[in-house]
Parts: structure tokens; sequence; C-alpha cells
């Protein structure tokens, strides 16, 4: 039944990831896109790893989708803006999808069947775990991270800032 569920919410993805791409109107884009975050989330949530299904939600589905209607709004897309895309353009994007889909089926080749299969610790992907390795053995990058993370964000506000 999971194994259902899982393939169904894969499915959804890959659908509404799809509509994404080829939606003519960039609300009812952007709105596909919040469905793909969401089954993304699920997909993580089934796997057993929580912790990422609920930041998925929190930072993608929230934080960045809000920021990307934000800028949609601040935009004014017109419909005339997808007449003046020239055909190279679309001829380099269908060039790109076609090598990255290449480069999906050669991943794919290399699997193998016990991939898949086999004894999985149902443990993993748990927020205690991860709280262990980040705190114990990761500690340096992740501090370094976030120091990375807070010069950034000062950065952002002084090229925002006008008035110094």
């Amino acid at each position: 039944m999971e194994q259902i569920i899982f393939f169904f919410v894969a499915f959804l993805a890959i659908i509404s990831a799809a509509y994404f791409v080829f939606a003519r109107n960039p609300l009812y884009s952007i709105l596909s896109l919040i469905v793909t975050f969401f089954s993304i989330a699920a997909m993580y949530i089934l796997l057993n790893a929580q912790f990422l299904g609920i930041v998925q939600v929190i930072v993608y589905a929230g934080a960045i989708m809000v920021l990307f209607l934000y800028i949609l709004m601040m935009l004014n897309l017109n419909k005339g803006d997808e007449s003046k895309k020239q055909n190279i353009t679309k001829f380099i994007g269908v060039f790109a999808a076609g090598i990255l889909l290449i480069g999906i089926l050669g991943a794919f080749k290399g699997l193998n069947a016990t991939t898949f299969g086999g004894d999985a610790d149902s443990s993993i992907g748990l927020t205690k775990n991860l709280g262990r390795l980040l705190f114990n053995e990761y500690v340096l990058p992740f501090e370094l991270a976030s120091i990375l993370i807070l010069a950034g964000i000062v950065g952002a506000v002084l090229i925002g800032k006008k008035d110094l």
C-alpha cells in the first residue's frame, strides 16, 4: 500500500513539474510548482525522512513560493512577453533538456536490482539522528555555514539600504 501511495505522489510530482514548465500563465506555473514541492515533501515523509519533508514544506512551499509570487506581481508580466522569445532560445532549452534526459538514463543504467531492495534501517532520516550527526561530527562545517548565511544576510541588508 505504501508503494502505491509513493508512486502516485511521484506521478503527481512529475505531472505538476511538467505543467510548471509548459504552462503559459506564470501564476498557474507557480501554483503547479507549489504542488510539486508538496509532492516532494510527501515522498520524503514516505521515505522516513520526516525532517526533510517538513523543511521542504516550510522553506520551499512556504517562503520561496511567497517570494516567487511577490516577484511575479512586481514584474507584471504580459502575454506579449512569450512571443518575444526567439526560436534559438527555445532550441537551446530543448537541447539542454535532451542532455539532462541522457544523463538521467545513464544514471539509471548504473543501478542494480539490489539498490532499492534490501534491509533498510528504520532510524535513518529521523531528526534525533540528524541532530546527533550535525552537532557531534559536523559541528564545525555547520557553524561555518551559519556564519556564511549571517554574512549574506548582512550583505543583503547593506546593499538594499540606500542611506548609510
